[in-house]
């Protein structure tokens, strides 16, 4: 399927400027952490795990599985489909599921990023791999 909808542009700051500057190059970053080998996602420069300052930058694979999902079925814009995905890296992210038949969607299912245009850096999403 083909996703026509327009997405808003994500609101930087120099904290998360990396991860659009990757997105924009169809790269998905996670955060590490050095003190405690934890990643992580959203990136933030304080480790949720241990609170280390220690945290680099790394690419992230855009592959996981759904944990969860749910259908939203009455909405303005038409249905939609949010969940949680889990990296093959550990973290989980929320995200919005696109390009596929949402009736089909299953938890465990093999999923992939992607990322669809806004007028400022893409927005990644998940859709089944």
């Amino acid at each position: 399927m083909v996703d026509a909808k327009k997405y808003p542009a994500p609101v930087t700051n120099p904290e998360t400027a990396a991860f659009w500057d990757a997105a924009k190059e169809s790269k998905f970053m996670i955060k590490r952490c050095t003190a405690c080998g934890e990643a992580h996602y959203f990136p933030r420069s304080i480790c949720p795990f241990c609170y280390s300052d220690k945290t680099v930058w790394e690419e992230a694979s855009g592959e996981g599985t759904i944990y969860t999902w749910s259908l939203m079925r009455k909405s303005p814009t038409g249905p939609y489909a949010i969940g949680y995905v889990t990296l093959k890296e550990g973290p989980s992210v929320q995200t919005n599921f696109v390009d596929c038949d949402l009736e089909k969607l299953k938890i465990g299912q093999k999923v992939k990023v992607v990322f669809k245009p806004t007028d400022g850096a893409p927005l990644p999403f998940f859709t089944p791999a």
